[in-house]
């Protein structure tokens, strides 16, 4: 392949082919709001034809008992993506406006991982549980636990980290033995269509087995969550969209594993030596890839004695970190990923500040930038938790700073959401540390820094942040269903 590539066309039934009747959409440069190119614009009967060949990719090839077959798949799809990496490098920045820094971590090197992550762990993967031999009514039997692959995968996926975002999903699920329909977001359909070029191109996965389809209407995906021929529904995205898909899944009582939205707080107890220390990593955060990252802490829990230390630290830190072009090696915060999301950013802050929130940081659009969709990392203080921009996921690189009257009260202002994807504490002793963690309802916690990030690790979250775990074991397990067997002992 060349340097700088990209595949335009739908990847259905081992095919690449051209959506009905040749449709196509822009695909859109955030950093520039210039064109790229063009990607397939699905129809529902394009849909309905990648949904057919995983069904019968599913009921009639051996995939789902070839654990062999599966593993060199998998391994054959991380060389191809090793080999195409500057490419798919150049894709990912082009299209989701992520700062290059971040395709060497989680954008695009991290996310690899998945796959080598799973075929290894098919090695010593127990697939059948022996239950022993049990006495009942009905007489002596020898029971035992068999996992199967759940059947045909809708994954669809948003924009911010599309390869994480649709490896995590695919991957598990493939290694599960289950066949696959990606759907990725309108904004982002390189990153999921190089997939299927490069299943293609480079592996033995047999025809229907993986499927991409993209489209530029949000709602072709309704097609994919009522269709009885879909066995599970894998989505993350926001919490309203995750409650349309389980109440459309729930006609044909399909599976749903929902990773949705989260506003995690950051909470910092008044014993820390170095208040710097104790807020950089909420301040990274939300500059990490402009803030549009759901286990974001856009929360920064202070304590009330020292809470304008905590925003004076907080502000040196978000000022002093680059923002700007995402093809430049040192930026953080890059794009926002398209002008509907930058404007919904805008609102959300300017209705705090007439709230009684305080800019102390950022607030606005740079002015520094003739095109493309931007807005300066943010630092917002006097905000309380009953505001807007405290309840909301921003999902833009906005920081809000709270005041907290202890440990109790801490909690409590933690868990004061309809969201528990993540969250952190930090304070001079372990102990402490630790028992705050355990009271807050969250899938993932840091304590003192440490980060739980990782494809061995199972993440989800709490309340309206989801149902379910995806990465590590759990992952896994999503794509399985459990078969009690029993015989004469």
């Amino acid at each position: 392949m060349s340097e700088w590539w990209h595949e335009e066309r739908l990847f259905i039934d081992g095919q690449l082919v051209a959506a009905t009747g040749g449709r196509t959409y822009p695909n859109v440069n955030p950093a520039t709001a210039e064109v790229l190119g063009v990607a397939a614009d699905a129809s529902v009967a394009d849909v309905e034809r990648a949904i057919a060949a995983a069904r019968r990719a599913f009921d009639t090839t051996t995939w789902s008992t070839d654990i062999a077959l599966r593993q060199r798949c998998l391994r054959q799809l991380h060389a191809a993506m090793e080999a195409e990496f500057p490419a798919l490098a150049e894709i990912t920045i082009a299209e989701v406006g992520c700062p290059r820094m971040f395709t060497e971590g989680p954008q695009l090197r991290g996310p690899m991982e998945y796959l080598t992550y799973y075929a290894d762990l098919l090695d010593d993967f127990e697939w059948s549980t022996d239950l022993g031999v049990a006495t009942t009514i009905a007489g002596t039997a020898h029971r035992w636990i068999e996992r199967e692959a759940a059947g045909v995968v809708a994954a669809i996926s948003p924009w911010n980290y599309p390869n994480q975002i649709n490896l995590a999903k695919c991957i598990p699920a493939l290694a599960a033995g289950c066949t696959v329909v990606l759907k990725p977001a309108p904004d982002t359909p390189w990153t999921a269509l190089a997939l299927g070029r490069l299943v293609h191109d480079h592996t033995d996965i047999p025809p229907g087995v993986f499927n991409v389809v993209t489209s530029s209407d949000k709602a072709i995906g309704e097609v994919l969550t009522t269709s009885p021929d879909v066995d599970m529904v894998s989505f993350t995205g926001s919490t309203a969209t995750g409650r349309r898909i389980a109440e459309a899944a729930a006609a044909n009582v399909t599976r749903v594993f929902l990773e949705l939205g989260g506003k995690s707080a950051h909470i910092v107890l008044d014993d820390v030596e170095d208040m710097g220390a104790a807020v950089a990593s909420p301040c990274f955060m939300v500059c990490t890839h402009a803030g549009q990252g759901c286990a974001t802490s856009s929360r920064l829990l202070l304590p009330r004695a020292r809470y304008d230390e905590g925003v004076d630290a907080a502000a040196a830190l978000i000022a002093a970190l680059p923002y700007g072009d995402p093809q430049d090696p040192g930026v953080m915060t890059g794009a926002i990923v398209n002008a509907a999301q930058l404007e919904r950013i805008a609102g959300l802050v300017d209705r705090a500040v007439a709230d009684g929130a305080r800019v102390v940081v950022g607030g606005g659009v740079p002015a520094q930038f003739d095109r493309g969709w931007y807005y300066t990392p943010t630092l917002l203080a006097d905000v309380t938790n009953d505001m807007e921009i405290a309840r909301e996921e921003v999902f833009g690189p906005v920081l809000v700073a709270i005041a907290h009257d202890g440990d109790d009260d801490a909690v409590r202002l933690a868990n004061d959401s309809i969201y528990g994807l993540s969250g952190a504490v930090m304070s001079a002793d372990r102990q402490r540390a630790l028992a705050v963690a355990r009271r807050i309802r969250t899938g993932t916690m840091s304590i003192n820094g440490g980060s739980w990030y990782g494809v061995d690790v199972p993440f989800g979250g709490y309340k309206q942040s989801g149902v379910g775990r995806e990465s590590g074991v759990a992952g896994l397990e999503e794509y399985l269903e459990l078969k009690a067997m029993a015989e004469p002992a």
